[in-house]
């Protein structure tokens, strides 16, 4: 076992740490009557959608579970299959769960800390994102832990396992090790879709119908208590943001791991080439364990300052890693490997210069948000335009760099030849180092996006309570630097999604030649199935974008037709003589989230079994690759318009351009209701879109060999 032990000892630690801080935030006080009374209206709101949304969970894990058993049953799975993909979507979910409830509690907590200094504001919102951060990472490092050694010690007995001509025992019990794990992923990715979709409509359906009729009709500010849609706006932030965004890279994170594990395998390095992912993994919880106690600031920060607080922790995180995995590369594969060791440094680079580029175009500290902001001088019309510019510019450099990093990893890991050779499947085993390298501070680095729904909720908890002017201005520039790092995180995610899926992809080769070893892949560009696949491929995030975008707008308008019947209807509200009906749209966002994420859910799951069916394998491939390359650049490209037209607001907001109430805001705040959707919604479920459909592939590629038409 040796080294393989660090994995549940990291788990183990991760979770103790979550725990730790987890009873530090509900050890703070909440604040006054009104802030606990503020918070437990959102807690309730998130806690209803999420029973609701798990109802619908559990019936299709259900449908899923038994179409998995008659597959195993059939020979085309192993019996492990269908128990591995409850597991994978359980702990996906646990972690999206817990991490809400700590959000929905630290909300308040974060406000009345904020009465006190900007740096106790500070503490207390990051400390909730990190308990999201560890605790995404402890799950699903035990849960690879829990499946690593059940296979390994059932796989030890000769009668549970076929030794193929001219293998050895050792080498047929990895493979099948790795085989088996690769499809419990499957579970994880279902449940970040329903997270991620149905969190997304939410989320995105209450804040355009709040700020539609609150801000632009009415005109009242944001998060003012008169407005019937202010408590579904913040129950949003926590399911879509927190447990969504949870849900996301708790998939990206055993993604990259067990697809990496798998290429160990089909690379020729066995057990000692998957424990180094694991490994990493679980040394890259500590590295993020250190790196929070780096976290802090002082009264009066800027945004720079608070920004670097946040980057200081991560950056840390990511040295030790840097300086640790060369002695793992090393003593673990041998120093002939050692090429290995850059390829993590280029995920880790990868994944810091993405969210430095995403930065850089959504922050309101830097020109093209600035500039963007400016487009609001003329109207909506140039506002939209700007953003969509500033969107589709903003997608050049992130293809660059994850280019130059899989080009990067795949020579120094001695990457050459053709599919199939040992020197390929060995480039590819380094791009899943690289993959795995820049999610292995995930610990801290989700902790830095979690933070901010926290940081949101806690503005709108001192303004609804009236906590005066010096709070509201540290709660705003704690929500402020929270939309930047929720912008970089999304950066991150969706680059993480892009290496994710392509070791993936190259999982999905890898799978296909250890059920047919004799198999001949035609992958040329003008082999019909494979050019056919890429055109589908292609549009299917399109398509995805499209139904979502569309949810949230029929969402949004159940929503603004119910505020606006509540300021028509219950007299006294405007002057606020009288309270709002804010359950009522909390239960309209729910019902219409639930509704909502169906029509997409079935399309991610069914569209490979259909393209499969009908194209075989060198269509999947060409699927596969078109949706990894159109999802990629079209989840950055609304990813960053969607930030910088949130950005472009708040920097008006803050006295540019005449500032609040004035025509430029009033244009801002249709930009910025124009991106939510993309940024929150569309944008953020492509990438679980991209790495589903691998998923799905490589479970069902058994099933896809056996009765494909062409």
């Amino acid at each position: 076992m040796g080294l393989t032990l660090l994995a549940p000892i990291g788990s183990a630690l991760a979770l103790l740490f979550a725990a730790l801080l987890a009873r530090k935030v509900l050890k703070a006080p909440e604040g006054t009557d009104l802030m606990k009374k503020i918070s437990l209206a959102v807690r309730k709101g998130a806690n209803a959608y999420l029973k609701r949304q798990y109802i619908g969970v559990i019936l299709f894990f259900a449908v899923i579970f038994v179409v998995l058993m008659v597959l195993a049953f059939m020979g085309y799975l192993t019996m492990f299959v269908p128990f591995a993909f409850i597991t994978g979507g359980f702990f996906s979910g646990l972690s999206g769960f817990i991490g809400m409830k700590i959000a929905t509690a630290a909300n308040a907590r974060t406000a009345n800390a904020a009465r006190g200094s900007l740096n106790s504001g500070l503490r207390i919102a990051f400390s909730s994102g990190a308990v999201m951060g560890f605790v995404v990472v402890g799950l699903g490092l035990l849960d690879i832990s829990f499946w690593y050694f059940f296979l390994k010690f059932w796989y030890s007995d000769p009668a549970h396992l076929a030794v193929a001509a001219g293998q050895t025992f050792q080498e047929a019990q990895i493979q099948a090790i790795t085989s088996a794990m690769l499809t419990f992923g499957m579970g994880a990715s279902s449940m970040a879709l329903f997270a991620r979709v149905g969190g997304g409509i939410f989320t995105k359906a209450a804040d355009v119908g709040a700020d539609l009729v609150g801000k632009v009709e009415v005109g009242i500010p944001e998060d003012d208590p008169r407005n019937p849609a202010v408590i579904a706006d913040n129950v949003g932030d926590n399911v879509g943001d927190v447990a969504g965004m949870g849900a996301d890279l708790y998939e990206s994170y055993v993604g990259s791991i067990i697809s990496t594990a798998a290429l160990a395998v089909a690379a020729g390095f066995g057990f000692k080439g998957v424990t180094i992912p694991m490994v990493m993994a679980s040394i890259g919880i500590i590295a993020s364990i250190i790196g929070t106690f780096f976290v802090s600031t002082k009264e009066g920060a800027t945004q720079k300052n608070l920004l670097f607080a946040l980057r200081r922790g991560t950056w840390i995180s990511g040295a030790i890693i840097a300086v640790a995995a060369f002695p793992l590369i090393y003593f673990g594969l041998g120093k002939e490997n050692i090429g290995f060791f850059f390829a993590v440094l280029s995920g880790l680079l990868a994944g810091i210069l993405i969210g430095i580029t995403t930065e850089y175009y959504t922050s309101d500290t830097y020109r093209p948000t600035k500039k963007l902001s400016s487009t609001s001088l003329t109207g909506p019309a140039t506002t939209i335009i700007g953003g969509l510019s500033l969107g589709m510019l903003s997608t050049v450099l992130p293809v660059v760099i994850v280019g130059i990093s899989v080009l990067v990893s795949y020579t120094v890991s001695g990457g050459s030849g053709s599919i199939g050779d040992p020197s390929f499947n060995q480039g590819l085993y380094g791009v899943g180092l690289s993959a795995v390298g820049m999610l292995s501070t995930l610990g801290i680095t989700l902790a830095t996006d979690a933070y901010g729904p926290v940081a949101d909720n806690a503005g709108g908890i001192a303004e609804m309570a009236g906590l005066g002017e010096e709070v509201r201005k540290r709660t705003d520039a704690l929500d402020s630097l929270g939309n930047t790092t929720a912008a970089t995180g999304k950066g991150f995610a969706i680059g993480s999604a892009a290496l994710t899926a392509l070791t993936l992809i190259a999982s999905f080769i890898a799978e296909v030649q250890v059920i047919d070893p004799d198999f001949k892949f035609e992958l040329s560009i003008i082999n019909p199935p494979v050019l056919i696949g890429l055109f589908v491929g292609g549009v299917l995030p399109f398509l995805f974008a499209a139904l979502t975008m569309d949810a949230v707008g029929r969402a949004a308008q159940s929503i603004v037709v119910e505020v606006r019947r509540q300021f028509k209807e219950i007299k006294g509200l405007m002057e606020g003589k009288a309270d709002p009906d804010y359950a009522a749209c909390v239960d309209i966002c729910t019902k219409s989230a639930q509704k909502e994420m169906i029509l997409p859910a079935i399309i991610a799951v069914v569209s490979p079994i259909v393209v499969g069916l009908l194209l075989g394998v060198n269509g999947i491939c060409g699927m596969l690759a078109g949706a990894t390359v159109s999802g990629f650049i079209l989840a950055v490209m609304m990813a960053n318009a969607g930030g910088a037209w949130d950005n472009a607001k708040k920097y008006i907001e803050s006295g540019a351009h005449g500032g609040k109430g004035s025509d430029a805001h009033k244009a801002a705040v249709v930009g910025d209701t124009v991106g939510d959707p993309f940024k929150d919604t569309s944008g953020p479920s492509i990438n679980i879109l991209i790495k589903l459909l691998s998923m799905v592939s490589i479970v069902f590629a058994g099933v896809i060999m056996a009765f494909h038409l062409f």
